[in-house]
């Protein structure tokens, strides 16, 4: 009997969302706190800043992801051989 060949895509996950989500925050959140600080040379506004302006945008960023996931559009459908 011939074995059967399967032909798998890749699903991007929730999990896989969360990671990318919070990894690329650290970036942003190094960033912002360098930057706020060199501004303000004040560390609590930069603390508080920092705190509240990266709690929102790692949802916003979250959702986003999530929303792109759903969508085909830029895609493009090629042949896979078995």
């Amino acid at each position: 009997m011939a074995e059967q060949k399967h032909v798998y895509r890749e699903v991007r996950t929730r999990e896989r969302s969360l990671v990318k989500s919070l990894t690329y925050r650290i970036f942003i959140i190094v960033s912002d706190v360098v930057v706020l600080y060199l501004l303000t040379r004040d560390v609590t506004t930069t603390a508080a800043f920092t705190i509240v302006s990266n709690a929102v945008t790692t949802v916003e960023y979250y959702f986003h992801e999530r929303l792109w996931s759903r969508t085909t559009w830029g895609l493009k459908r090629v042949k896979v051989k078995a």
